[in-house]
């Protein structure tokens, strides 16, 4: 299930919404229907740099430095 991003035409709003099937989106401020999509670039997983990822601790900062991790602000998910 694709996550898109639309304008809308009746506000301008610019929202990324979820849409499953065949589903129509809708403007989540007004409501409107007549909606332009926009090109996103899309996501795609981190370059590994061959490092294993950080130890983590639980309430998400990473591991000491002494443990190879750089210290607190280094992603959860790995360099």
């Amino acid at each position: 299930m694709p996550i898109y991003e639309f304008q809308c035409q009746k506000c301008g709003r610019q929202f990324e919404v979820l849409v499953r099937g065949q589903e129509k989106a809708a403007c989540p401020d007004c409501g409107g229907k007549n909606l332009e999509k926009l090109i996103s670039a899309p996501a795609a997983p981190p370059a590994s740099n061959g490092t294993p990822p950080c130890p983590v601790k639980p309430g998400g900062c990473c591991a000491d430095p002494g443990d190879g991790c750089p210290g607190c602000g280094c992603s959860p998910f790995g360099h």
